[in-house]
């Protein structure tokens, strides 16, 4: 191509294939992020600190020492005690989810040690059934409040539960609302300490129950938290709520909520609330 009687030669600029799965866009602002930037920032946006999701294995690597997790009642699994009907059977819900969260059900139970402290250790995984509480979910919760009380160790559960009790099991998942109430006021009672950790979404039968009966109540900044949802609400009252409505900090100015902790501080904080709680 001439121009000005000069010759320029056509340069084809080759197109870079940009491989999938290497960028994020924030949810909150819209900011593009690179993958392992946000992970290794604990997947907390740089620019406008939103918290994305959590998986139940990121959490325990978040909170759990290095190499010192031990599960208890993995073999744990749920059955379909109402022959569950629908588009998806519950049987196919439970299997569909396994498999796309190596999970065999919506809580991870163990024992390990956080900064050196022992603790019993429960985490909700809202990928599954968006975390809900079925039979096995509460069993596994009862059970480490169980192993806390007998072996006198604190008691630490992260709640991600957006799905409440778990409608497919009927009456069989709201009883796990009570029981699960029932073994932490014995824990109470002998004054072993429990820390509930709420992320979003902790919500209806779980916020309900276990994930509100801590000694301390730790949530994440703009978690949701409540029992039925802000739009429910609003269509069932036919009023504006007010702003941040079952956001952890409103519920901190309201007093159900002890402390909002980033993410990067949790992990201390926890820490140094089971140094208080022991009285060393």
């Amino acid at each position: 191509m001439a121009l000005f009687g000069k010759s320029y030669t056509r340069v084809k600029l080759k197109k870079v294939d940009v491989p999938e799965g290497m960028w994020t866009k924030c949810e909150e602002c819209g900011q593009i992020l690179y993958n392992k930037v946000l992970e290794e920032n604990s997947k907390v946006c740089p620019k406008c600190q939103y918290h994305f999701t959590l998986s139940a294995e990121e959490r325990i690597h978040l909170l759990i020492d290095s190499g010192t997790f031990q599960e208890f009642d993995g073999n744990l699994r749920s059955v379909d005690p109402l022959g569950f009907k629908g588009p998806k059977t519950y049987v196919e819900k439970l299997q569909l989810d396994q498999a796309s969260t190596g999970l065999p059900e919506a809580v991870v139970t163990g024992e390990g040690k956080l900064e050196g402290r022992r603790i019993m250790f429960g985490v909700t995984d809202s990928r599954f059934i968006m975390g809900s509480m079925g039979s096995v979910v509460g069993e596994k919760i009862t059970r480490a409040s169980e192993r806390s009380l007998h072996a006198r160790v604190p008691l630490v559960i992260v709640s991600g539960s957006g799905g409440g009790a778990r409608m497919y099991e009927g009456m069989f998942s709201l009883m796990q609302m009570s029981k699960t109430a029932v073994v932490l006021a014995y824990l109470h009672e002998a004054r072993v300490p429990f820390i509930s950790i709420l992320t979003d979404p902790t919500m209806a039968g779980v916020m309900a129950s276990y994930a509100s009966l801590g000694d301390v109540i730790l949530a994440e900044p703009r978690a949701l938290i409540g029992f039925t949802g802000p739009r429910v609400i609003e269509q069932t009252i036919r009023q504006r709520l007010p702003e941040g409505f079952q956001r952890s900090e409103f519920l901190l100015e309201h007093g159900l909520v002890d402390q909002v902790v980033h993410r990067r501080q949790l992990k201390s904080t926890v820490a140094q609330l089971l140094d208080y709680l022991k009285g060393d």
